[in-house]
């Protein structure tokens, strides 16, 4: 599995995962960001080692053919001092470090391989992480947009509410019925007081009443002022 196809199967998973709790679309965007950067540090660490590799075998390769080569030569010096047996001995050694450094050889050319398309790998995958970066803002900017048109839009429907109409409407009855009973209060402190003068009204008129009788009887004259006559 390529660097990318894990990246692209990681950042599914996270992202999915952060939908299914209904996050903010700006922690979306964070979280992909920085799983990203994850990735890529992960996969320079992956070429690291993939390079690593094929330094080896290279040195592998090339002691092998080092040591077939040495061999070689031997197998020619015992053969020039008679010692056929030895020459011969010497060139099944050569013969066995040339199929290792064959064999050194083939995974060499594998691994380079594999080390030149994990780079294009890891240089599409930074290529992809500068794209991101580069779109960050505006995705976030057109979140937040996308964010204030649904306050917009849920405010705008608020007046549109039955449930709404009926709060306001209660309000309006209930700020009626506060009124009408102050209104009623004050209509009652009024007629108590105006019943209270004309009560005043009639006591003072009895007192007089019974001031004049009093005055007759003793003879003093009717007048309220309280003059003798003459």
């Amino acid at each position: 599995m390529s660097i990318l196809d894990r990246l692209s199967r990681l950042l599914r998973a996270n992202v999915n995962d952060l939908i299914s709790r209904a996050e903010d679309p700006t922690k979306i965007i964070e979280q992909a960001l920085l799983d990203m950067r994850d990735a890529y540090a992960q996969a320079r660490s992956e070429v690291a080692d993939s390079m690593a590799q094929l330094s080896k075998l290279e040195r592998e390769q090339n002691t092998n053919t080092r040591l077939a080569q040495e061999y070689g030569e031997k197998a020619a010096e015992a053969l020039k001092a008679g010692s056929e047996e030895l020459a011969r001995e010497a060139l099944r050694r050569k013969k066995n470090y040339e199929d290792i450094a064959a064999g050194f050889s083939q995974q060499v050319a594998t691994q380079s391989a594999t080390v030149e398309e994990l780079k294009t790998q890891l240089r599409a995958l930074e290529g992809k992480i500068d794209e991101f970066q580069s779109k960050k803002e505006l995705l976030q900017a057109r979140a937040q947009t996308a964010k204030a048109s649904q306050t917009l839009e849920r405010m705008s429907g608020f007046d549109k509410s039955g449930s709404a109409m009926d709060a306001f409407e209660e309000m309006e009855r209930r700020v009626a019925q506060q009124e009408d009973r102050a209104g009623a209060m004050r209509s009652l402190r009024e007629e108590n007081d105006l019943d209270a003068q004309l009560k005043n009204i009639g006591r003072d008129k009895a007192i007089d009443d019974e001031l004049e009788k009093l005055k007759s009887q003793l003879g003093m004259g009717g007048s309220s002022s309280g003059g003798q006559q003459s």
